[in-house]
């Protein structure tokens, strides 16, 4: 039986910041990674680039950059929690920060590929 605060809008919300946050967090160590090709092993990065090229990458790159855009939407709604008076307004708000994540992941996309 799913509880009854659990079919709330906001705990999506809340869901989804939190897993964007993870995914994000588990991305890190593979940029770290491939910083430090552009300093030590330019060849490997040359191989890394033309990899990155590639669709399947390209729709990846949309994905994170989705999660970015969503966990820092989903941190300015918490924000708004803290610091705002709370309304009916917010649950908009957190429609409209998933809203505006979508939209800049696709603007980068599409501007990528």
């Amino acid at each position: 039986m799913i509880k009854p605060h659990r079919s709330h809008p906001l705990w999506f919300a809340f869901i989804l910041h939190r897993l964007s946050g993870l995914l994000l967090a588990l991305f890190l160590p593979i940029h770290f990674a491939v910083l430090a090709m552009a300093l030590s092993d330019p060849q490997k990065l040359d191989q890394f680039l033309r990899f990155a090229d590639l669709l399947p990458v390209k729709i990846v790159e949309f994905v994170l950059i989705f999660l970015l855009a969503v966990h820092v939407f989903g941190g300015l709604r918490l924000m708004a929690l803290e610091w705002l008076p709370w309304s009916g307004w917010q649950k908009t708000l957190a429609a409209s920060s998933v809203a505006l994540a979508l939209f800049v992941a696709t603007v980068f996309f599409l501007k990528a590929y």
